[in-house]
């Protein structure tokens, strides 16, 4: 497994950002920091090798839902911690940077653990199996090839960064965006924002458990339809969010955009295993990265310019995630002839 990813890369860059005083150094660390997301393309490829194909979407949604549900605790405890940093007589310019050291050591923690208490495979580690002939070793050249030049690979890269990229997008404007819109103070505004990200703990696992248990009867068929329907359903409750005009329907719609968009996060990965069991590492990463690379151009278009608040971005935000999810559901959709083994 790459434990490098685990062991080395988050939790300095994480405690690093408190000493990072100059705005290229705190741009170059968040930059760094985003390394630290191998984790979680390490975590999901690790559990299509642990786990029976049949429970796999499961699996996926439940490690990578807990996982994801952080962006939603993050809203909820570091102002508490900063609040506690705040009484002990710091100054806040101090407090939101010792805050980062709490997040840091955590890291730390959970990378030692895998890397000392993680196995790679039910019969034991990669490196001690190669070197007993009891499993082939693959050339990188060979493995690339099979990833890349396989369609499905890029059906879900682009997939996964209009469901997983606009969560990303949405978890990181969601509470300014009720600041501007409903005029709420930050500690409500983070409140609700928190519930978008918490709903990981059950709806991505919901996404997976749904792909397992269309694909005991209708095969991967199933699969695919599930992510096409809870894409589709993200989609529309996104635009309702962007033209909420009340807070009560603006966080209803919000919750449901949350599970719907979240479950197809979940969906998508109980798919990606049946892919390409050779190139599953690669195409595992290559589907993340579309992901951030979804996130990334989302925040760029409408929440980056300086001609419109968060407030006013939302709405365009809604429509422009629904357009993009035409031609995603067109690449989930069953009928079109995406193929895949039988699961």
């Amino acid at each position: 497994m790459d434990v490098l990813s685990l062991s080395c890369s988050p939790r300095q860059r994480c405690s690093a950002c408190p000493s990072s005083t100059a705005p290229g150094g705190y741009i170059t660390i968040r930059f760094l920091i985003g390394v630290s997301l191998a984790t979680f393309v390490s975590c999901q490829y690790w559990v299509s090798t642990m786990f029976n194909s049949k429970i796999i979407g499961t699996v996926g949604g439940l490690t990578a839902g807990w996982g994801d549900m952080g962006g939603g605790a993050t809203q909820l405890i570091m102002p508490l911690v900063f609040d506690a940093i705040l009484a002990c007589g710091a100054t806040e310019f101090t407090a939101w940077r010792l805050a980062y050291f709490v997040p840091g050591m955590m890291l730390v923690v959970m990378g030692l653990l895998v890397l000392t208490m993680g196995q790679d495979l039910p019969d034991g580690n990669l490196g001690s199996l190669q070197k007993n002939g009891d499993m082939n070793k693959d050339k990188f050249s060979d493995v690339l090839r099979g990833a890349v030049t396989n369609y499905r690979t890029w059906i879900f890269v682009f997939i996964y960064g209009y469901c997983m990229g606009v969560e990303l997008t949405t978890n990181n404007v969601i509470a300014e965006y009720y600041y501007d819109s409903f005029h709420l103070d930050l500690r409500a505004a983070g409140t609700i924002a928190a519930a978008f990200g918490l709903a990981n703990i059950f709806a991505r696992p919901m996404g997976g458990y749904l792909s397992d248990l269309g694909a005991r009867y209708f095969g991967m068929r199933a699969r695919l339809w599930n992510i096409w329907i809870l894409q589709t359903a993200g989609g529309a409750f996104c635009i309702c969010l962007g033209r909420a005009s009340t807070l009560p329907t603006s966080v209803t719609c919000m919750v449901l955009y949350s599970i719907c968009v979240e479950a197809a996060c979940g969906a998508v990965y109980g798919v990606i295993p049946f892919v390409s069991r050779r190139s599953l590492g690669l195409i595992s990463g290559m589907s993340g990265a579309g992901g951030n690379v979804g996130g990334g151009l989302t925040q760029f278009l409408f929440f980056s310019s300086s001609q419109y608040s968060t407030g006013k971005g939302a709405p365009i935000h809604g429509h422009h995630d629904h357009g993009m999810h035409t031609p995603c559901h067109a690449c989930a959709l069953p009928p079109v002839g995406l193929h895949a083994p039988s699961s």
